[in-house]
Parts: C-alpha cells; sequence; structure tokens
C-alpha cells in the first residue's frame, strides 16, 4: 500500500540524482516553515515520499505533510521516490522563533503540584492522549487549512515559557482564547473526533483527528458537544469555553500536533483571527 519504502544506500542515490545533475527538483513544501509549524508537501501521484528516513502518508495525488519541533535547529530531510523511477531530495531547516515568558498566577494549586492521589489519574489521561495522537488515518481534511475555533482575547501564545504560581512548567503548547462561558467552539476543520471527556489538568477535553498525524486539541470546556468516534465538519459546534480543569478563568487553550510534535495552530488558519466578543 506504498509505506514501503527505501533507506540506507537508497536515500543518497536519490539526493545526488537531485543536486548532482541539477535537475529541477519535482516536489514542493510550503507553509511557514517555522519553528512550531506544519508544512505541506505536494509530489506526483504515486510518489512515495519520507523525512529522515520515516515513511510518510502520500494521498492519492501526492498530497503529504509533517511538522517542525518547536525546538527543531537541526535540517529535515524530505526525500521522494516518483512512480516512473528516480527520486530527489531537499533539506528544510525551520526558520527559528523567539518564545516569551508568561507568568500566570491564580491558578487551583492542586493542579499545579497534583495531590498525590490523582497522580495515577493524570498519567493514565497523558497516556490516553499520547496513543490517540499516535494515530495514523488516512484522512485529508488537514488540506483545507483550519479556521479559528472561537470568538476571544488571545490570551496566551504559543511556546511561552510558562510560570504559574510561581513554578516553572513546561511550555505552553497551545493557543489561549479568553471569553465568557458558553462561548461557542467550533471544529476548525472536517475531522473526526478521537476523545472527548472530563479530564483532571485538561478539564473538558476534545482532540479532532485530520488525517496523516494532524490533530486538534480543545481543553477547559464547559461543555462537550460531540462524542468519540463522531465525525465533525468544519464550523460545527463541538463545545463550549470553560474554565475547568488547571485554569485561571473561562478560556479555550486550542492545540495542535502532527503526531507527538508540538504546533503551533495560528500558523496554520486559513482564515484570520476574528474580532474579540
Amino acid at each position: 500500500m506504498g509505506r514501503r519504502f527505501f533507506v540506507g544506500a537508497s536515500l543518497s542515490l536519490a539526493a545526488s540524482a537531485a543536486l548532482g545533475q541539477g535537475k529541477p527538483v519535482r516536489f514542493t513544501i510550503s507553509g511557514a516553515l517555522e519553528q512550531g509549524s506544519l508544512a505541506l508537501g505536494s509530489a506526483p501521484p504515486g510518489a512515495l515520499v519520507a523525512l529522515d528516513g520515516r515513511p510518510l502518508g502520500v494521498t492519492a495525488d501526492g498530497r503529504f505533510v509533517f511538522g517542525f519541533a518547536p525546538d527543531q535547529t537541526k535540517p529535515s530531510l524530505v526525500t521522494v521516490r516518483y512512480r516512473g523511477g528516480g527520486g530527489d531530495s531537499r533539506s528544510f531547516t525551520p526558520t527559528a522563533r523567539q518564545y516569551e515568558i508568561e507568568r500566570v498566577n491564580g491558578l487551583p494549586q492542586n493542579t499545579v503540584t497534583p495531590p498525590p492521589q490523582v497522580q495515577a489519574r493524570i498519567a493514565h489521561e497523558a497516556e490516553t492522549i499520547y496513543l490517540a495522537r499516535l494515530s495514523d488515518s488516512s484522512g485529508s481534511d488537514f488540506l483545507s487549512g483550519f479556521d479559528w475555533p472561537a470568538s476571544g482575547i488571545e490570551s496566551g501564545v504559543f511556546g511561552s515559557q510558562r510560570i504559574d504560581n510561581g513554578t516553572a512548567m513546561s511550555p505552553h503548547y497551545g493557543v489561549d482564547m479568553a471569553a465568557p462561558v458558553g462561548t461557542p467552539i467550533r471544529s476548525p476543520a472536517d475531522g473526526v473526533v478521537a476523545i472527548s471527556d472530563d479530564y483532571y489538568l485538561d478539564g473538558g477535553f476534545t482532540l479532532i483527528d485530520h488525517g496523516q498525524g494532524v490533530s486538534t486539541s480543545y481543553l477547559h470546556q464547559s461543555q462537550r458537544l460531540v462524542r468519540a468516534g463522531e465525525s465533525v465538519k468544519r464550523g460545527q459546534r463541538i463545545g463550549a469555553i470553560g474554565a475547568t480543569g488547571r485554569a485561571t478563568g473561562p478560556h479555550l487553550h486550542w492545540a495542535m500536533n502532527w503526531f507527538e510534535v508540538r504546533l503551533d495552530p495560528s500558523r496554520s488558519t486559513r482564515k484570520p483571527k476574528p474580532d474579540p466578543l
């Protein structure tokens, strides 16, 4: 089914074909091409594609996707083998970003330093999310880009170092939109709901699979209006903004992943951010 791929010497030969003979490369990569961004590729139909030797899913018309990690400084090597023979390789180094430091005070202390009796629950929920993000479904709903899922004031940016109640935490891998409780959250693209549940840290949580490892997540909801396994359409209401889990007030934390790679969803939107409420 096209998931087998050449490795080792074949990769070197493909690179030599592209660079040594001076032929034009027959595939393209588009997107922000910076740390924490999603990259979209296009190759002739029937091509096989690998990222650093890892096979990628490819649609029937030759479209594929991958992500640059938030702290990535090394280049990513994209290698394409064409149906009729031959191949090309190109390296892409993401543009570096400067991330902010954000201090958040007033969080429930039991969510900053959870008590021992909930550690097993938190670990199980984290594992559930991790496994869902490893799904490599054949969908291609990510191709049409993403809308902003809710109105609100942007209160948190992607990649910032978080200091919660004076405690240094992991970077903030998402975009926060502050708005009143009950503000509608709408799916930014078509997809399939992989998780819809209430979690200790994330509160009302929904994860949507958009195909080929691309997923989006919605945290701290006061209402969840979709269930796991349900197909959703762009613009469909999937929940409502709340202040559940580790939150100081009502807001939506919107996250995006390519498998385990954390991405900035604001870099993949096809429509501008809506006006604040």
